[in-house]
C-alpha cells in the first residue's frame, strides 16, 4: 500500500517533470521496474524533492550539473525538457552547462550543450 511519502513524491514529480512524461513512465511500468519506481517517487520525490531547504528550479538546476559530470545524456534529456515547470531558463541552462565546462572539463559541458541545445530549440 503506497504511503503519504509515495503519495506526495509522485505528485512533486509530475509536477516538476510534466504530465507527458508521467503518463509515459507509467505505461512502461510493469511488475519488474515497479518498486524501483515506487521506491523513487517515495524517498527521492518525497523525501529530498520535497524538503524546504531548495526550490525545485533550484534543485533541477543542480540535478543538471551532476548529470552533465555523470555523463548521463538520457537523465539530462528529462531535466531540460522540465525547465518551463520550474521556471528555470534557457539562459540560466547555457550558463550552469558554461560553469560545468571549468569543473566538468568540455567533454562533458559539449555532450551536454548539444542534448540541451536539441531538446530547447523551441524555448525562447
Amino acid at each position: 500500500m503506497p504511503s503519504n511519502r509515495y503519495e506526495q513524491g509522485a505528485k512533486i514529480r509530475r509536477e516538476v517533470l510534466g504530465e507527458k512524461y508521467a503518463v509515459a513512465a507509467e505505461k512502461k511500468t510493469d511488475d519488474f521496474i515497479r518498486p524501483f519506481r515506487e521506491i523513487s517517487a517515495e524517498f527521492i520525490w518525497g523525501s529530498i524533492w520535497s524538503r524546504p531547504g531548495l526550490d525545485r528550479r533550484t534543485r533541477t538546476l543542480i540535478n543538471i550539473a551532476v548529470l552533465t559530470a555523470l555523463g548521463r545524456p538520457e537523465e539530462l534529456k528529462i531535466y531540460f525538457n522540465a525547465i518551463d515547470n520550474v521556471g528555470v531558463t534557457k539562459s540560466e541552462v547555457q550558463e550552469a552547462l558554461l560553469h560545468m565546462m571549468v569543473y566538468c572539463g568540455a567533454p562533458a559541458a559539449f555532450d551536454a550543450f548539444r542534448i540541451a541545445q536539441e531538446q530547447l530549440k523551441d524555448h525562447e
